[in-house]
């Protein structure tokens, strides 16, 4: 396994939103998290990252080694790249810019990633590499965002609600790059409520609800079984 979360729980402050977390993705695996909003899927990824949230329980297991105790560049150095929902771009900085910011880790075990390579994967991002990154799209920063993290050379790539707010051709766009890395053999775990993302991408389903794992499977049985839409995907 790349990597084993058990049993899971965290807290932002004294509110403890995650109360049992359980996931496993397995090497060149992509695994879908679902759920509805606020059920803990973010919460899952940042916990992973140590991203402004506190693990009380529990245990994560990265590359048969576990994540206690790291700060979030330690766990990212290790080789878990992270695309959050809300992006965080360096807006006043060029996208060729921004590419320069990471720091690639140079490890045996890692694919190594470039700027020329990136660009080949989001043909965008090199027609608009000297323009400051506040200035684009929403889906724009979006692919410079995944480029970002792909240059960390990592081995886990974590996406949060990669296509939200999307208009429908750049969502596209950006679930075409996911798919080009998963061909890559690229191990991710995906955030998502988009059902034709899921059958695109997916290897394995897991369905989050009120801070919990309530169910797991492969693609198969997740469309199989149309009562788990309706209990833990429909708007209530």
């Amino acid at each position: 396994m790349m990597l084993r979360i058990s049993d899971l729980r965290a807290a932002y402050g004294k509110a403890e939103v995650l109360h049992g977390i359980d996931l496993e993705v397995g090497l060149g695996e992509v695994v879908c998290l679902i759920g509805r909003n606020g059920v803990g899927k973010s919460s899952t990824m940042k916990s992973i990252v140590r991203d402004q949230i506190a693990v009380t329980g529990g245990e994560i297991i990265f590359d048969d080694r576990s994540l206690a105790g790291m700060r979030a560049h330690e766990v990212i150095r290790r080789g878990v790249g992270y695309v959050p929902e809300d992006r965080r771009v360096f807006a006043s900085l060029s996208v060729l810019e921004n590419l320069n910011v990471p720091r690639p880790v140079a490890a045996a075990d890692r694919r190594r990633w470039t700027v020329d390579e990136v660009f080949r994967l989001f043909p965008q991002l090199h027609d608009y590499r000297h323009r400051k990154a506040g200035v684009m799209s929403g889906g724009e920063q979006q692919m410079l965002s995944i480029a970002r993290s792909l240059l960390t050379c990592p081995k886990l790539l974590l996406l949060d609600e990669p296509h939200e707010g999307l208009a429908p051709k750049i969502a596209e766009e950006v679930v075409d790059a996911i798919v080009a890395l998963k061909r890559e053999g690229v191990s991710m775990i995906v955030s998502e409520q988009a059902l034709n993302t899921i059958r695109r991408c997916a290897d394995r389903v897991y369905v989050i609800d009120r801070g919990m794992t309530v169910w797991n499977g492969s693609v198969d049985g997740f469309y199989a079984d149309p009562e788990i839409t309706r209990k833990f995907l429909m708007v209530q």
